[in-house]
């Protein structure tokens, strides 16, 4: 006989799961029991927000589902930003929730929550376990539902009285991973339809990838000269530095990038779900009028969802990128989509003493190629994807679904899965201050990333948005921020600051020395609001 607990943790070490981030609470008091002397690393954190999201990050490094445990009511409210992005970056993950006694329910006991209608929009799948000797079963599935087809998050609620409950059942091993396989058939269709394409593009995307994808589409691409796109954050995916690679179809993409999307007569989507960001709005491509698509992707409920596509393929998008690659022919001439890259890439002067054009080109040229960048949301991150080019899979944690606050979490979490790696994160002063409580959890389990805060003092992309629509009414997006420095070194990390480039190199150095949580705060001219605006010259067009 064991309890509930007990019976979750061996479930768990049946999935493989070696840690869980966690928020701890009295109602999932018996799988924190459970936890004791397993083997499995319980990550403790500030806040679930900040948990949810680290297990998210965990999700897309491994591949294999992040796991986070939180409390009930609130503490499930908090984790519900994590599973949001898990969503909408397509990322396996699953949240154990605890829940009230199955007797109390109801009748709208302490903190009760309905977590089945609270995330059932928001997940693949939500359920609750009331039966002790059940949890093997429930829990295979959770993990099976989240890394199958289009991978997400799942939640499981757990009734504490389930929990604590004892029962004689046996363990369940992992459900076989499915596969549909990568024929010379489909192969030879992709082909096809690219051989009878004047302007055909690659677009990748999708988080279910690998190195080897990255080297396999490489090669194909460059063997028959195509230019190669990757979706909103994706950039990890192919190196940035191939003569076949153009840009990323993002948040303020190269306008002559999409000008190559919108005259492309064939897409081959590998991955991607080419939603609103990739489309530019469905500017660059009508979904009533779709150029030729050959679409790819494992789920196959998301192929034909939105655009159109002439041929569809239900497969996993990384396997039949390695078998295109060992299809590849040798190096064809560099397509013009790359001078086009090229040009983007050319620093384009902002003013102040610290320019983050300057600084994202000095990142690119001296971290290592393994180096892991994490950023959350706000304009500080366009510098990154304009100007950062990233060069191999893996090494970009950054949320699709826009979310602010991910950077750091993510951070931490890419630095205690990858202890000996460069582990830096690019944040606004406004997105680090959402999850920099973390600096604790940081502190205490040994991560050490670098934290480089933009500090322009506003909510610089609700100010572009607000100088548009309302010019010159101010209205809540101006900031008052502490020292982030001084406030590093108050959690017991390093913490400098920088106000001129010349400083930078110097900083890195001793922050990356440090061996513990860093952060260098930036400080920015507050009339530069991204790279091509400026305060004064949104005022001054006016």
């Amino acid at each position: 006989m064991r309890h509930g607990g007990e019976i979750l943790v061996a479930a768990l070490k049946a999935q493989g799961v070696d840690r869980v981030f966690s928020v701890p609470g009295e109602s999932f008091l018996a799988a924190l029991d459970g936890l004791h002397g397993s083997g499995i690393r319980n990550v403790v954190c500030r806040h679930e927000g900040g948990a949810a999201m680290m297990a998210e990050a965990d999700g897309k490094l491994t591949g294999r589902p992040g796991v986070v445990m939180v409390t009930r009511g609130p503490g499930a409210c908090n984790a519900s930003s994590g599973l949001h992005v898990a969503r909408q970056d397509s990322t396996p993950l699953v949240c154990f929730v605890g829940q009230i006694a199955r007797a109390h329910r109801d009748r709208e006991a302490f903190q009760e929550v309905d977590y089945r209608a609270m995330f059932g929009p928001l997940v693949k799948w939500a359920a609750e376990v009331d039966q002790t000797e059940r949890l093997p079963e429930y829990v295979m599935r959770a993990f099976h539902i989240a890394t199958s087809g289009r991978p997400g998050p799942v939640v499981l609620a757990l009734p504490e009285d389930m929990l604590s409950a004892q029962a004689d059942t046996p363990d369940l091993a992992a459900t076989a991973p499915v596969s549909g396989g990568v024929t010379d058939a489909m192969l030879s269709a992709i082909e096809a339809r690219l051989d009878a394409a004047r302007r055909p593009l690659v677009v990748l995307g999708g988080s279910d990838w690998s190195q080897e994808a990255a080297e396999g589409i490489r090669a194909f691409a460059e063997g028959r000269g195509l230019p190669v796109a990757v979706s909103f954050r994706r950039q990890g995916h192919i190196d940035n530095r191939s003569p076949c690679y153009a840009g990323d179809l993002g948040v303020g993409m190269n306008p002559a990038l999409g000008a190559t999307l919108a005259a492309s007569d064939c897409l081959l989507v590998l991955g991607a779900r080419l939603g609103d960001i990739a489309s530019g709005g469905y500017r660059h491509i009508d979904p009533a009028a779709p150029p030729p698509i050959v679409h790819i992707h494992p789920d196959p409920d998301e192929i034909g969802k939105v655009f159109r596509a002439d041929l569809g393929i239900v497969a996993r998008a990384a396997e039949v990128a390695v078998a295109l690659g060992r299809r590849a022919a040798p190096p064809a001439a560099a397509p013009v989509a790359r001078a086009d890259y090229e040009a983007w890439q050319d620093p384009r002067p902002t003013s102040g003493r610290v320019r983050m054009e300057d600084v994202v080109t000095w990142l690119s040229a001296n971290l290592p190629e393994d180096a892991i960048v994490t950023n959350g949301a706000g304009n500080y991150a366009a510098w990154l994807h304009r100007y950062f080019r990233f060069k191999r899979y893996g090494t970009q944690l950054a949320p699709t679904s826009g979310s602010m606050g991910y950077g750091f979490p993510a951070a931490i979490a890419a630095s205690l899965r990858h202890p000996g790696c460069a582990v830096v994160c690019l944040a606004g002063d406004g997105c680090f201050q959402m999850t920099l409580n973390e600096m604790s959890t940081a502190v205490q389990h040994g991560a050490a990333p670098v934290v480089i805060v933009c500090n322009n003092g506003r909510y610089g992309t609700i100010r572009v948005h607000q100088e548009r629509a309302y010019p010159g009414r101010v209205s809540g997006t101006d900031l008052a921020n502490p020292d982030f420095a001084a406030l590093a070194r108050a959690y017991g990390g390093h913490g400098e600051i920088v106000e001129d480039n010349a400083d930078l190199a110097a900083a890195f150095d001793r922050a990356r020395r440090s061996g513990t949580v860093a952060v260098i705060e930036l400080r920015l001219d507050p009339d530069v609001l991204s790279p091509t605006l400026s305060l004064t010259g949104m005022q001054t067009a006016r």
